[in-house]
């Protein structure tokens, strides 16, 4: 029974890694990028767990930017994504500035709440 399973999730990690490989490369730089925001909130997270969380604003400041820019880089990646037919009018232009603009606004908004 063990083999079987582990003999599963490598084929099923063979097949995520062939898929994968088959990304454009701006969709893998988007991840990247979304893999590093929350990675950051992660280390924020840690960070306040141990040192504590005096100015509390601050704390919540730099996590809400990163799992908004990260939540951002999701939507900009669904929107570039050539496979996805429910954005093909849209051109990646158009995409990449909307992110930049609700960037602009998300930042704004966390910097008005750190005081």
């Amino acid at each position: 029974m063990a083999r079987s399973t582990t003999k599963d999730a490598q084929d099923l990690f063979r097949s995520l890694r062939s898929a994968y490989n088959a990304t454009p490369t701006n969709l893998k730089i988007i991840d990247v990028y979304i893999v590093f925001a929350v990675l950051t909130a992660l280390i924020q997270v840690v960070y306040m767990a141990i040192v504590g969380s005096f100015p509390f604003n601050s704390f919540l400041s730099g996590v809400l930017s990163c799992i908004g820019t990260a939540v951002l880089a999701v939507c900009l990646r669904i929107q570039v994504n050539k496979e996805n037919k429910e954005f093909k009018d849209l051109s990646p232009e158009r995409a990449f500035a909307d992110f930049v603009l609700c960037n602009l606004v998300l930042h704004l908004v966390i910097m008005n709440f750190l005081g």
